[in-house]
């Protein structure tokens, strides 16, 4: 693994395909295993592909998010906690942590994940989160006096400050869901370039909600814009809901829920766009969306489609996966990606 201060030999860029697990496995059987992916609905086996432990709810069954890298050779390895895949430039790590097996609260746990994952930043050189997802079982539940989503804050938030990272101004684009089997799992992308962190002017920044939502506010920004190489950029949109300020609203109502949602997802892209020369728009995100209860996946799908249109690439290439939302009351989140010509202002 290449240490911070040595300088990469040649260039890299980055591109992304949503695909099939069908023909992600048939990259890695035509020749070398991509950079990395992310699997939704995949089996824990693949060594380039570390799964996210949720049901998919989408008729076309298990996808990845394959990430290909046009540099030097991928290296493996693993620092702590972390299981990483690394070429000089990019970064893709996976972290799972047993609670039943560790023995620790979520607030602990959360706290030597985030040690580790900083530490392999800092070692590789590679030292920029582009976009961090996490998944928690219970993340609505009772941990000990404190809902088990404010314990992960609580945990993380420290680790970012002990690590020295950006906790507030500067934060990472992230996702935190709630998974109804498996461990604490963190999967992570990150870049030698920081990204410019996005805000939606529509909201309080999550990292600055007030203290009636937990003793720790979430470290995350709202979206994220990286130069991934060739003259293009990439936008990374965290976890997106009905949110307006800081509070939720329609409460019980999937679908002005879902409303509200598209709302946020094209302030963001909007704020997104007035940063760089890189266009984008809603309809043409790759986006997981989160649904609380699958009897609600057809409500979900509905209002994207009447809103985006049924051919959108959002609409048609959507992953759904069933998971408990960060707070109680939220019935549906969106996260998404996508890549375009341009860059960044700096």
């Amino acid at each position: 693994m290449r240490f911070q201060g040595e300088t990469p030999s040649s260039s890299s860029s980055l591109r992304v395909e949503r695909l099939s697990f069908r023909d992600s496995l048939a990259l890695a059987a035509n020749g070398p295993a991509p950079f990395a992916a992310i699997g939704y609905g995949t089996p824990e086996r693949i060594d380039w592909m570390p799964p996210v432990d949720a049901s998919v709810l989408s008729a076309r069954g298990a996808v990845a998010d394959v990430w290909h890298a046009t540099g030097p050779a991928v290296r493996t390895g693993r620092t702590g906690l972390v299981r990483w895949r690394a070429d000089e430039h990019w970064l893709l790590g996976a972290i799972d942590l047993d609670e039943s097996v560790e023995k620790q609260g979520l607030a602990e746990l959360a706290h030597r994940a985030y040690r580790d994952l900083f530490a392999t930043l800092d070692q590789s050189g590679i030292a920029h989160p582009l976009r961090i997802w996490n998944y928690l079982p219970q993340i609505n539940g009772d941990g000990g006096g404190l809902e088990r989503y404010r314990q992960f804050n609580l945990g993380r938030q420290d680790a970012f400050l002990e690590a020295g990272r950006a906790a507030f101004e500067g934060a990472p684009a992230a996702c935190a869901l709630g998974i109804h089997r498996g461990a604490l799992s963190v999967r992570f992308l990150a870049g030698r370039r920081a990204p410019l962190p996005i805000e939606n002017p529509r909201q309080v920044s999550a990292y600055r909600y007030p203290s009636t939502y937990g003793p720790r506010a979430p470290t995350f920004s709202r979206a994220a814009l990286a130069d991934i190489g060739d003259d293009r950029c990439a936008l990374f949109i965290s976890g997106t809901a009905s949110i307006v300020g800081h509070e939720t609203v329609h409460r019980g109502d999937v679908r002005e829920q879902t409303r509200e949602t598209l709302r946020n997802l094209e302030a963001v892209v909007n704020a997104a766009n007035a940063q760089g020369s890189a266009r984008f728009s809603v309809s043409a995100l790759d986006s997981v969306v989160y649904v609380r209860h699958p009897r609600d996946l057809e409500a979900v799908r509905g209002v994207l489609e009447d809103a985006l249109g049924s051919d959108a690439p959002m609409v048609r290439g959507a992953v759904y996966l069933e998971a408990d939302i960060c707070r109680g009351d939220l019935l549906v989140e969106i996260e998404a990606h996508a890549t375009a010509p341009g860059r960044r202002r700096d």
